[in-house]
């Protein structure tokens, strides 16, 4: 078994499981185009490229719209949404807007927010990390008064977790999307792999073990300290917090009808998001490739904005 001895030693993440498998499985998915990558879908499994950014956001943003459009009083339909990609969340405003679609039966949970150790409390909306304060100010508080939802539908992780995880709970809520984005660690959501300690000093979590992971503070990866950090504040990491509330993968895997990934061509890298895609095409689910237990679900989407998804290999310039 692994033992948490890939290129990040004390953490069972995809360097060590890539170390397990040895260089034949890289060679494959290192070769695998775009138009293969499409040729990986599968019943539950669907991957589509789009031509040019406005057609990639544009759908993306739609997949919220028509999300909300089915929302009534006796069904109230939500979405969880990411603050990767967020390219999106103008659009979706300016959709409902210009439309004039009314989501007010429609609820939103975010993904995921910083913790701040010291206080022992997730960052607030002042902050100028908040992921809360980003959605708001990007879509939800862009939306006129008489078709925006209620703020009692606007659900955002905090250190106290019981609100959070009961709207997830919640029967009556039809839980229609959670769309996100993948990090360099292969997380969705920051599900990032887990440390070699405790528990898991010697091997990692087990599928199952992982897969059961509820709404929880982490400690984040360095690799996604240091994303974090280039796509938030000129790659100042020492601002970054160490540690997030993030929705689990029970929350996600149990409730999502669709689970729907873009991949815009700035998150991870060409061999990190054929790595992935070829994991689920192909139902090889390891914990130490977080974006691989979306195999266990039934109904997933990789969406790519072709022109930005690279070559994978060595290209040294």
């Amino acid at each position: 078994m692994a033992t948490g001895k890939g290129k990040f030693k004390g953490w069972h993440d995809w360097t060590g499981y890539l170390a397990e498998q040895g260089e034949e499985l890289a060679a494959q998915v290192r070769r695998l185009t775009l138009k293969d990558m499409v040729a990986l879908s599968r019943p539950g499994f669907q991957v589509t490229v789009y031509p040019n950014p406005q057609e990639f956001f544009n759908a993306e943003a739609l997949e919220y719209v028509r999300a909300w459009q089915r929302a009534t009083a006796d069904n109230p339909v939500g979405v969880c949404g990411p603050i990767g990609p967020i390219e999106q969340l103008k659009l979706v405003a300016a959709m409902i807007n210009d439309l004039g679609i009314d989501v007010r039966n429609g609820h939103f949970a975010g993904m995921d927010e910083f913790f701040d150790v010291e206080t022992g409390r997730a960052i607030g909306l002042n902050h100028p990390l908040s992921f809360a304060a980003a959605d708001l100010g990007l879509c939800f508080n862009r939306l006129k008064s008489e078709l925006r939802m209620p703020n009692a539908h606007l659900h955002f992780p905090t250190e106290k977790f019981e609100p959070y995880t009961a709207v997830w709970d919640d029967a009556g809520i039809e839980w229609d999307l959670v769309q996100g984005g993948q990090g360099d660690t292969k997380h969705i959501a920051f599900n990032d792999p887990e440390q070699a300690i405790g528990a898991y000093t010697f091997t990692p979590p087990t599928v199952q073990q992982y897969a059961a992971l509820r709404t929880r503070i982490v400690e984040l990866h360095p690799a996604t300290l240091i994303q974090d950090a280039r796509h938030s504040n000129g790659g100042e990491v020492s601002q970054i917090p160490s540690h997030a509330i993030t929705v689990g993968m029970y929350e996600i895997l149990n409730r999502a009808k669709c689970i729907s990934i873009w991949h815009p061509g700035h998150h991870d890298g060409p061999f990190g998001v054929r790595l992935t895609t070829f994991m689920i095409s192909q139902k090889l689910v390891d914990a130490r490739v977080p974006m691989s237990l979306l195999a266990l679900h039934p109904n997933v989407k990789f969406n790519f904005l072709g022109p930005a998804i690279a070559d994978a290999g060595i290209d040294v310039h």
